[in-house]
């Protein structure tokens, strides 16, 4: 909760404004789920901090925080911000970066490598799917119910397992086959 009011005091700064309290009351409720979203996609806390961040400043700029679709409409914004951030060749310098000051954690490098591969592998095949199976697995996978993906990405609840599923065999063929050539 306080990591929440220190960035709705820094967003607060940004705006230049005094926040309504609609809007702060959605900030505080949504923020830690939105920022989840966008980590669970970046794999990166601050670059996911900062998505989140960008979500509810869109938000904030163009719509009303006592609207019924503010936590949908925030939730997919992070999964769009997050696929469109993980696209770039920014997060990747950035994370190369981090990788040097890391350098002092007591870990077994091999594993270290293995497990960043891994990563790096996932992320990219993430990025090669259609954006809607890419948000799909990016809501679902932060937690959301299937209710609240179905919200977010404005489809019927009932069709959320079915995409879902379809969206898990691209992914997999993604993984397994690599980008195409």
């Amino acid at each position: 909760m306080e990591a929440e009011t220190a960035y709705a005091g820094r967003l607060r700064a940004v705006t230049s404004a005094p926040l309504p309290a609609g809007f702060e009351r959605l900030f505080l409720r949504e923020y830690a789920r939105v920022a989840a979203i966008a980590f669970r996609v970046l794999g990166d806390r601050d670059e996911a901090e900062d998505v989140a961040q960008d979500a509810f400043l869109s938000f904030y700029r163009r719509q009303d925080p006592a609207a019924s679709y503010a936590a949908p409409w925030l939730h997919r914004a992070a999964a769009h911000l997050a696929l469109n951030a993980a696209r770039g060749g920014k997060r990747r310098e950035r994370r190369e970066a981090a990788v040097g000051r890391e350098s002092d954690r007591a870990v077994d490098p091999e594993e270290e490598a293995i497990l960043a591969e891994r990563r790096a592998e996932v992320r990219a095949a993430l990025a090669r799917l259609p954006r809607e199976s890419a948000s799909l697995l990016a809501l679902r996978y932060s937690g959301l119910s299937y209710a609240e993906v179905a919200s977010a990405l404005d489809i019927k609840a009932d069709q959320v397992g079915t995409r879902l599923r379809r969206a898990q065999e691209a992914f997999k063929k993604e993984v397994l086959d690599g980008p195409a050539r």
